[in-house]
């Protein structure tokens, strides 16, 4: 028999600011102490050096956690010009130092346009890609270098915020890109674009999909609210269990209907005409306002499930 899982059967999502030095995995295992919640994951990595938001998926949330992997994301950023790490950031050792007191803004503004929209990326040894089940960056700390394939990224904006000159020049710069992006792979590649050299200092996450900074909540603070209380004291910080799929047209059914749907049987209802056409997802909630999950619409109106809440009649 599977053991019970410790903790409140709670779900929802937190929008956490990560603090610096800090690996995501424990900022994690922070939040699910502090709430006591029996099930939480977070939804893709940051490095232990960058900060800002981190959504955390709790209960039933985990279950959508998908969509947040794949969601695009903002960045504000440091890079340092005259200085390469082994790490392409500054958790590394510098192995090369270049000069960079004729580098102007110019230049980082020229250099820069070469990495807007889509791009070919190499992934760095110290990223937390696998190969053969092994974290590449365990391998970069051993001292072995695997091949890696180019990947397809987008950059929708790189916009340069500020430039500060000198024999190691500093560029604040905000990036908005699709998932997998790798800002570090940007600063090492500008750097060695403009023959100095370069790594990131600083990395600051202000969106992750719909989630935003001016939603996140600090440890500090939850730890502070949390003191000497019971963990239900955090959770109006929840978001709902639907958050992460809240980009998604919304479909009350009908009670009957809605009954049918959470035993997992495609049903018909004349509203979905009007939200989308064959093979959109919609969120699917009851007359009562409960989502029970993510609906794929089909061209005759039909409404198939495709990930169900947990329910006290299904799964």
């Amino acid at each position: 028999m599977a053991r019970k899982p410790k903790g409140r059967p709670i779900s929802g999502v937190l929008v956490l600011n990560k603090p610096g030095g800090m690996t995501s995995n424990r900022a994690l295992q922070i939040a699910k102490r502090l709430f006591y919640v029996a099930k939480a994951g977070h939804t893709g990595s940051l490095d232990p050096l960058a900060t800002g938001v981190l959504p955390l998926c709790f209960g039933d949330s985990t279950k959508f956690s998908q969509y947040l992997l794949d969601a695009d994301k903002t960045y504000e950023s440091t890079f340092r010009l005259g200085e390469r790490t082994d790490t392409s950031d500054s958790d590394g050792e510098i192995v090369e130092t270049h000069s960079a007191l004729h580098i102007t803004e110019a230049m980082v503004l020229a250099g820069l346009m070469a990495f807007k929209g889509e791009i070919s990326q190499v992934p760095s040894m110290f990223s937390a890609l696998k190969k053969d089940g092994q974290p590449l960056y365990k391998l970069a700390r051993q001292g072995i270098e695997v091949e890696r394939k180019a990947r397809q990224v987008t950059v929708y904006a790189l916009d340069l915020l500020a430039f500060r000159p000198g024999v190691v020049a500093e560029v604040d710069v905000r990036v908005s890109c699709s998932k997998g992006t790798y800002i570090r792979s940007i600063a090492e590649d500008l750097g060695q674009a403009l023959k100095v050299g370069g790594h990131v200092s600083r990395l600051h996450r202000t969106q992750a999909g719909p989630f935003t900074l001016a939603q996140s909540v600090s440890i500090d603070k939850l730890e502070e609210l949390r003191a000497e209380a019971e963990p239900e004291v955090l959770d109006p910080l929840l978001l709902p269990v639907d958050a992460p799929v809240a980009n998604m047209p919304k479909l009350a059914l009908p009670e009957a209907t809605a009954y049918y749907f959470r035993q997992g049987n495609p049903v018909m209802d004349a509203q979905a005409f009007a939200l989308g056409g064959e093979g959109d997802k919609v969120r699917v909630f009851d007359q009562a306002g409960e989502f029970l999950g993510i609906g794929e619409l089909s061209d005759d109106g039909r409404v198939a499930p495709k990930r169900l809440v947990a329910t006290n009649s299904a799964d």
